[in-house]
């Protein structure tokens, strides 16, 4: 079997660097906000391009934790609208919701997945507040038009970073584009964490402030609290371990772009439509997805031939049983998208052999 996602594979490659790590957590006796976090929120920051790296719990805390302290700053109140793209992970609406804002659902560009500029400013109404650009499967979604109704409209920029640690738009990395950005170190990322495991990004020094502060219980000094605030922090091991991994994220990014040029290139069944790339050298392929009529049968056929693969995502938010007031909203473009995709295998240990594996087999598909 052909994984989609070996990590025991991908954590091997580092292992005597993540182990060693490891052991300097734990022969520290500092397990809560030592120098770890603090090590790898500097130097997470230098790699991305920003003043500040707060780390969290989890990427669902990066993005509400975000939208709370815009809160707290007057920036946003409850009712208040996000605009945020309609086939995106469940944990960019909730991270909206929780805070009692609205999300306002665009449709996709049905070419690149990512939100579709030209319907945004349609959406926008006297309470939007932000746009949320999710960079989704690995690729930037955020565009200079997206920035012109930004400053048109005075919105903020919330990037929503978790599946494209290390891509770019042009010079800049991805969570270095909006006003603040939201990373996940789930162990599946491109930058993996072996748990939950979060972060967010920004220039703004007050935000940064008030983000760490609500993040602490709402403290910024012990049994002093001036917000009420979550207690959403970002352990010693976890960021000792992804300071072992940071250290090779490019690499294995340019791995995983390999495989895709692999895909790109041989991939040549007219029943599979390939995915469409903005910027061949700014793409991580945190997911290679592509899309068929009968995805339930290619799949079937794929596993037949011992390639295991994944749906990103089989159902959309707005038919989620979490948001049944949403059940009979008609968003086409994303159902059509929730109903076709299917990601094949992708990763940095991927072999030149399972590659072409995977190829011959989409190939021989009828």
């Amino acid at each position: 079997m052909i994984k989609f996602l070996d990590l025991q594979k991908i954590t091997s490659g580092h292992g005597d660097e993540i182990m060693e790590a490891v052991r300097r957590v734990v022969d520290s006796g500092w397990y809560i906000l030592g120098n770890e976090v603090t090590s790898f929120e500097d130097e997470f920051a230098g790699f991305s391009g920003v003043r500040h790296c707060i780390g969290v719990a989890n990427g669902l805390d990066a993005l509400r934790i975000i939208l709370r302290a815009y809160m707290e700053t007057g920036v946003m109140k409850e009712g208040d609208e996000v605009i945020v793209a309609a086939n995106t992970f469940i944990a960019s609406i909730l991270a909206i919701t929780e805070n009692r804002l609205v999300p306002v659902l665009v449709e996709p560009d049905l070419t690149t997945y990512n939100i579709d500029y030209k319907r945004i400013e349609e959406a926008v109404t006297p309470r939007t507040k932000a746009i949320m650009v999710v960079h989704l499967y690995g690729q930037c979604g955020f565009t200079e038009e997206i920035a012109g109704i930004a400053r048109k409209y005075d919105l903020k920029v919330i990037e929503d970073n978790a599946q494209a640690q290390g891509a770019f738009f042009r010079d800049s990395r991805t969570g270095s584009l909006g006003d603040a950005a939201g990373v996940s170190f789930y162990p599946g990322k491109n930058l993996g964490a072996f748990g939950d495991a979060g972060a967010v990004l920004t220039n703004d020094d007050i935000l940064a402030g008030i983000v760490r502060t609500i993040g602490n219980y709402g403290s910024m000094m012990k049994y002093e609290h001036s917000c009420q605030g979550l207690n959403s922090r970002l352990d010693e091991i976890q960021a000792a371990i992804l300071r072992v991994k940071l250290r090779h994220l490019d690499e294995d990014n340019a791995k995983r772009r390999g495989v895709a040029e692999q895909y790109l290139t041989s991939i040549g069944n007219e029943k599979i439509i390939l995915p469409y790339v903005v910027d061949r050298k700014g793409h991580v392929w945190h997911v290679f997805v592509v899309r068929t009529a009968d995805r339930n049968g290619f799949q079937r056929f794929l596993g037949e031939k011992g390639i295991q693969t994944l749906i990103h995502y089989p159902v959309p938010p707005h038919k989620q049983k979490a948001y049944a007031d949403w059940n009979k909203l008609y968003l086409p473009v994303t159902e059509k998208i929730h109903a076709e995709v299917l990601s094949l295998p992708i990763s940095p240990v991927l072999t030149e052999e399972e590659t072409e594996q995977v190829i011959s087999a989409v190939n021989a598909y009828r």
